[in-house]
């Protein structure tokens, strides 16, 4: 059953549940039956979920992947917590009430020739829906991205066959979702994983924007989501290089539609500090309109606070 909301963009559906697969550290991948989400998700795009009949609370989860034609969409999460774990015990046929799509995406068009995509942790399937996104639309545009996670990966991480230079030789583990669609990744990890980059995504990033000359960094441009400090550290490494950077927002809310305004976080733009909303004014944003140090060295402390 699908509802529309008054807006006509966010729906309500009773999605039914195709299968669930559990994975490494308590990870799991759930396909949805949700055709209204499926046809209209863009990369960005998450669903507020009803874990369990018992919990009203809902959770905010990424769609990592949707398919319009079949309508299903895909969802990545860990459990770690009592609503988490309720929904890990969905099976095939359970129904799952859920809104969705909720969030201002990723830019869809007018890519830079070679998009960085950078994932930590759960902000990883964000960029494998944003990469697939850009291989369909724009298939002379060239993906690259790094992945990292201090915890098992939640897929079994292969050598990659695809060259990327300026990577260090024995950083040579991929994500084979994307390699299997000639998008090539590699994955950073310290905690010692075989073939992974033994430090953060940064660090690796930062290896490979070394490595090329002025003109080839003219042609990256970033996108990024994870956790709060890992896109602080990836939006200073986009204003060292001058690059153009994208990240979304992780955030705890109630609402998920806006009413609550209990995800807001400070937003700088011309020269003020405005209270946003992560749910619907984003999740994605600017890296320097949500990290205002990062705009410049000059800027007083003063003009950064929120407005009253």
């Amino acid at each position: 059953m699908i509802h529309p909301d008054t807006r006509d963009t966010i729906f309500i559906e009773d999605a039914a549940v195709l299968q669930q697969q559990s994975l490494d550290a308590e990870q799991y991948l759930l396909r949805l039956a949700a055709g209204a989400t499926a046809r209209r998700a863009l990369p960005g795009s998450f669903v507020h979920l009803r874990c369990h009949e018992d919990l009203p609370m809902r959770r905010p989860m990424s769609v990592m992947r949707a398919n319009p034609e079949a309508g299903w969409i895909d969802i990545l999460y860990k459990a770690h917590g009592q609503g988490t774990r309720k929904l890990a015990g969905a099976g095939a046929g359970d129904r799952i009430n859920l809104l969705g799509p909720i969030g201002k995406p990723f830019k869809l068009q007018g890519y830079r020739s070679v998009p960085l995509l950078i994932g930590g942790g759960v902000g990883i399937p964000p960029m494998v829906f944003l990469a697939e996104h850009i291989r369909k639309q724009a298939p002379a545009v060239k993906p690259f991205a790094i992945m990292g996670s201090e915890i098992p990966f939640p897929f079994k991480p292969k050598p990659s066959k695809i060259m990327v230079d300026g990577i260090p030789g024995d950083a040579i583990a991929c994500m084979p979702l994307l390699e299997d669609r000639g998008i090539p990744s590699r994955l950073t990890s310290r905690q010692g994983y075989p073939g992974c980059h033994d430090g953060l995504v940064t660090d690796l990033a930062r290896i490979w924007l070394d490595g090329l000359s002025t003109d080839q960094r003219q042609q990256v441009e970033i996108f990024s989501c994870g956790p709060t400090p890992m896109l602080q550290a990836v939006a200073g490494l986009a204003r060292e290089f001058a690059l153009p950077c994208q990240v979304s927002l992780e955030e705890y809310m109630a609402c998920a539609v806006g009413g609550c305004a209990g995800c807001t976080a400070p937003v700088y733009r011309n020269g003020k500090v405005s209270m946003l909303r992560v749910c619907v004014d984003g999740p994605v944003f600017q890296a320097d309109e949500v990290f205002p140090e990062m705009v410049g060295n000059n800027q007083k402390s003063e003009e950064l606070q929120p407005e009253p």
